[in-house]
C-alpha cells in the first residue's frame, strides 16, 4: 500500500486513480504528523453485504413460556 500526502494526491490524482484500478490499495495523510485519514481500495475488494434471507433459522429453535405469563404495558414500556 502507498501513501500519498493530500497535496501529493492533488497533483497526482490521474495517476492514483490508475494505481486503484489495477489493485492498489492508496493510503492518504494529512498533516504535519502524516496520520493516515482515508483510504481509496478498489471497488472489488469492497465488501458488499448481501441482503439477508428472511426465515433462515425457521425451524431451528423455540421459545416456550410457562404458565399464565404475562407483563403489562407499563413493565413493557419501562424495560
Amino acid at each position: 500500500m502507498k501513501t500519498f500526502s493530500v497535496g501529493d494526491l492533488k497533483a497526482n490524482f490521474s495517476d492514483v486513480l490508475n494505481m486503484v484500478r489495477e489493485g492498489e490499495e492508496i493510503a492518504i495523510s494529512y498533516g504535519r504528523k502524516k496520520k493516515i485519514v482515508a483510504r481509496i481500495i478498489p471497488e472489488k475488494k469492497v465488501n458488499i453485504k448481501k441482503k439477508r434471507r428472511l426465515g433462515l433459522l425457521k425451524g431451528k429453535g423455540k421459545v416456550t413460556f410457562h404458565g399464565q405469563w404475562r407483563i403489562t404495558d407499563e413493565d413493557f414500556l419501562n424495560s
